[in-house]
């Protein structure tokens, strides 16, 4: 009997952890699976979802290679991402580095810096249309107000791109101050001390300690903020559409586009696998960079 209950005892945590286990293995499934799998077939499909799906082969990829809005929306993507990196990690790291001294109501500029986080995208971008707005918007009115000409953040295709990197940078800023002083915290207080009685200043305490014991946190930066970079869809959608002239076009909006305006959900899927190899091609690239000058 003893031996019976000992080989049973196994079978029994064996079903109960494929129990437990088994609503994410089936969520996966539903919504992870099941979707990376059709957009693959849709590749070679020409389908609008109400017509059948028709076998097309490669010819939504040949229609990529020709397709002038596609390397448009990838230029932008790019430009967006060379604007809102740099921003966000200066950002971050600074007001990171300020939060981690023992200043008065710290814990207060924490929730504050990152409660646009929590905030809907869509109400946040929403702000900030009021704020860019070029007649009434409070960025032109405090112009006006010290006598400098008013700026068309969103309609000058010169720097439309630019405007929504900042704001970006203002809605996403506080998960990276977080993972800075995570990684701020667990830097040991000796080897500051130990420099300081060395005569270091402050600046050498920064470059010489700080950022190399960062290295591993900024890595994890720049990882998330690319991938958020090329995700970019919901701002240029609210604030300009695309607009001007193409100019705030994303990857990712034209994907939408192609897909619920024009119903190319075949080419589409093309446009989405093309980027996210993509992204896995930079984001690799990025690291070995990061790496290779952190053991230098």
């Amino acid at each position: 009997m003893n031996a019976h209950s000992h080989t049973d005892t196994p079978r029994h945590a064996d079903r109960v952890g494929y129990a437990l286990v088994s609503p994410y293995v089936v969520f996966f499934l539903l919504f992870v699976g099941y979707p990376l799998i059709f957009s693959f077939v849709l590749m070679f499909h020409r389908w609008n979802i109400v017509t059948p799906m028709e076998w097309i082969g490669l010819r939504n990829f040949e229609r990529l290679l020709g397709d002038p809005l596609f390397y448009a929306s990838i230029t932008n993507t790019f430009i967006f991402l060379f604007v809102h990196i740099p921003l966000q990690l200066a950002a971050a790291l600074g007001i990171a580095v300020l939060l981690n001294m023992n200043v008065r109501f710290r814990g207060f500029f924490r929730t504050l810096y990152f409660l646009p986080v929590v905030v809907s995208g869509v109400v946040v971008t929403i702000l900030w249309q009021q704020l860019y707005a070029y007649d009434a918007g409070l960025l032109n009115r405090l112009m006006t107000a010290l006598g400098a000409a008013r700026i068309p953040w969103l309609v000058n295709p010169d720097i439309a791109m630019g405007s929504i990197a900042i704001m970006a940078t203002w809605k996403n800023v506080g998960i990276y101050i977080v993972l800075f002083l995570a990684g701020l915290q667990n830097i040991p207080s000796e080897l500051y001390e130990s420099a300081s009685l060395d005569g270091a200043s402050p600046a050498a305490r920064f470059f010489r300690i700080t950022l190399p014991m960062l290295n591993p946190t900024v890595v994890v930066v720049l990882v998330l903020s690319t991938i958020g970079g090329f995700s970019l869809f919901i701002e240029p959608y609210v604030l300009t559409g695309g607009g001007p002239m193409q100019s705030t076009l994303s990857g990712v909006l034209y994907i939408y586009y192609q897909a619920f305006n024009f119903g190319h959900m075949g080419y589409a899927a093309t446009l989405g696998f093309v980027l996210a190899v993509l992204v896995f091609a930079v984001v690799v690239l990025q690291r070995k960079s990061v790496e290779t000058e952190g053991t230098v």
